[in-house]
């Protein structure tokens, strides 16, 4: 139970009788208890309206408002106060009854002061863990409410000045990164400081929906537009009329619709499918990609005209191997997050379990350190998160990045230190992953350092993600 301090208790003591009233008033004030006291149930409910009242002791039986009577005007007015009922020999009965009407508990008299103590107490920790709950459950709804944007790395405050300076903007926004490095958390940010707050955020996953399918959610369909089209529907387009529309993997918009698209972009107005009344709407675009679309318009597979227009402005999400610093940060987070989903009490990671965290490359970026974080909490059966709670593939070291004094004796260099054994497959995909970070995600640099063509690194670099997609389905049934 958690711990009550008396003193910042006040109790309501409602009875017609003056000798009950000034003995409860005189032992609950030597135990610490601010008490006030009623002489009636009508003067106890305008007390109660005044405020300030943490616990009432009522007399079942009064003139004028009884007992009963007043208990659900009190709930009505203070809720949130918890009731005590205080009856004669033989009225067990009607004391059952405040129960089940929300009365916390009942006192027959005559009662020793033993037994009033406890009821009084027990009542109040009752009401401490409601609060604490509830509290709890407010600080957890604020960090999901916040989106988990969470970062202290420079990389990261960079990309949020950026993002601070644009959100209020009506300019497009196109954000860059990663699978899992937080794209659409960005998006969420940028409409969530913006003028359009207020209105819809609406998502759609472009590479999820096969062309037909995504043309009729982004713009809707009329009745009878094609077989199953049983009635009209408003498309995302609609939904999102006021607010911000996300397309995320904009890259995987088919030829077909990324023309109209662009015809929402310059007209803001469409045409559901399979209609002819033409609907204007007032919607801000911020698209995502994880592909370079410049490399996909010489290549001549997504439209130039509407990538500058999707391309305004430009956020680059940097991967969390650019920004090692928010590791400890958004762990410690998750963990916050999960334990309290769980209804776990967790302090913390150790030293080797944080450091496993630190070392590690994920190539999963943000979304798989919260995936392994909450694996932990559901694992862990300490005080904090151990190393045995982490999975073999954060805490294998085949691989480990240091750091070593630098061969001219100025300052330190990051080096590799690789176990025999080591598949190279491994060894190269984390070479080229730190390389990368080492050179600020220069692709061409990267390439020019290990000597190989640009376009192998952007080849190794997908199949990283679309394995480690693949290894995550693997691990959730029915993906």
């Amino acid at each position: 139970m958690p711990d009550v301090d008396p003193t910042a208790a006040t109790l309501l003591v409602a009875d017609d009788d003056s000798a009950v009233r000034q003995s409860l008033e005189r032992v609950l004030t030597r135990e610490g208890y601010t008490v006030v006291v009623a002489p009636d149930g009508q003067a106890a409910l305008e007390r109660l309206q005044a405020g300030g009242i943490d616990l009432v002791l009522s007399d079942l039986r009064m003139p004028g408002l009884t007992g009963l009577e007043l208990l659900p005007r009190a709930k009505a007015v203070a809720p949130d106060v918890d009731f005590v009922m205080l009856t004669a020999f033989g009225t067990v009965e009607e004391a059952v009854k405040a129960m089940k009407e929300g009365a916390t508990d009942f006192l027959t008299k005559p009662f020793q002061r033993a037994q009033l103590v406890k009821v009084v107490g027990q009542a109040l920790e009752r009401r401490a863990l409601i609060a604490q709950n509830r509290a709890l459950q407010q600080r957890l709804d604020a960090l999901l409410s916040q989106g988990n944007a969470i970062g202290v790395s420079p990389a990261w405050r960079r990309m949020m000045d950026l993002v601070g300076k644009v959100a209020d903007s009506s300019a497009t926004v196109m954000i860059q990164g990663e699978s899992g490095a937080g794209k659409e958390l960005v998006a969420r940010t940028i409409h969530g400081r913006s003028s359009r707050r207020s209105g819809p955020f609406v998502a759609v996953n472009c590479a999820a929906l096969p062309e037909t399918l995504l043309e009729s959610e982004l713009f809707g369909y009329e009745k009878g537009a094609f077989t199953g089209a049983a009635g009209r529907k408003e498309g995302r387009f609609e939904l999102a009329d006021g607010g911000t529309l996300f397309l995320d993997e904009v890259a995987d918009l088919s030829p077909v619709t990324q023309p109209k698209i662009l015809r929402v972009l310059q007209e803001g107005e469409f045409e559901r499918v399979g209609g002819t009344k033409t609907i204007r709407v007032d919607v801000r675009i911020v698209t995502a990609s994880n592909q370079d679309l410049a490399t996909l318009v010489r290549d001549r597979r997504f439209r130039e005209d509407l990538f500058y227009r999707l391309n305004v402005i430009t956020v680059h999400v940097p991967p969390l191997r650019e920004r090692r610093e928010d590791i400890p940060v958004l762990a410690a987070h998750f963990l916050q997050v999960y334990a309290a989903k769980n209804n776990r009490r967790l302090e913390g990671f150790t030293e080797p379990a944080m450091d496993c965290l630190e070392a590690y490359g994920w190539p999963g970026n943000v979304r798989e350190l919260e995936n392994v974080v909450e694996r932990a909490v559901v694992l862990a059966r300490g005080s904090r998160i151990e190393i045995t709670d982490l999975p073999d593939s954060v805490t294998d070291r085949s691989v480990t990045l240091e750091r070593v004094p630098a061969r001219d004796g100025k300052g330190t260099e990051e080096v590799f230190r690789v176990r025999v054994g080591t598949p190279i497959a491994e060894v190269e995909q984390r070479l080229l992953e730190e390389t990368l970070r080492f050179n600020k995600g220069n692709k061409t640099l990267t390439a020019r350092m290990l000597g190989i063509d640009p376009k192998t690194v952007f080849r190794k670099l997908k199949a990283g993600e679309v394995e480690e997609a693949g290894e995550a389905g693997d691990e959730r049934p029915g993906a």
